[in-house]
């Protein structure tokens, strides 16, 4: 499958707030927590469409991710692929993307992912290091060679 990544506009938010709902559900489910309009909320009050990156593939949206440049390290704030997209190894690619770009600007890429989320297993598989476990939240880091 190849990949496109685009800037978003800020007519972008509704449509990747429910993407990102329907990515979450599983895991929210899981912790008992899901609750859409929350998402949806959440998301949409820290939109920035400046970190903001759309993925396509033939033209068809299957996920984004949420880039911040810190001082010292990038941080991952979001990276959702749609659910129909789970498995066919579009999250890799995206990682491996995002991992570029931590490469070429020489800084570890941080994230969270919820505690019940497959996320977890597949951020250990890309070879991130699990830093920091808060009540809801784990914390990874990955490190340019």
């Amino acid at each position: 499958m190849e990949l496109r990544v685009v800037p978003t506009t800020d007519e972008d938010g509704e449509t990747l707030a429910a993407l990102r709902v329907a990515a979450m559900r599983e895991s929210l489910e899981a912790l008992g927590r899901f609750e859409p309009e929350r998402a949806r909320t959440r998301f949409l009050n820290s939109f920035d469409p400046r970190s903001t990156f759309r993925v396509l593939s033939d033209s068809v949206l299957i996920g984004f991710y949420v880039l911040r440049d810190r001082d010292d390290y990038l941080w991952l704030d979001h990276l959702y692929v749609a659910v129909e997209q789970h498995g066919l190894g579009a999250g890799s690619q995206i990682i491996e993307i995002v991992k570029n770009i931590a490469r070429e600007r020489k800084k570890p890429l941080r994230l969270g992912a919820l505690k019940e989320s497959r996320a977890n297993a597949f951020y250990l598989r890309h070879d991130f290091i699990e830093q920091e476990r808060k009540e809801w939240d784990i914390y990874y880091e990955w490190a340019p060679d």
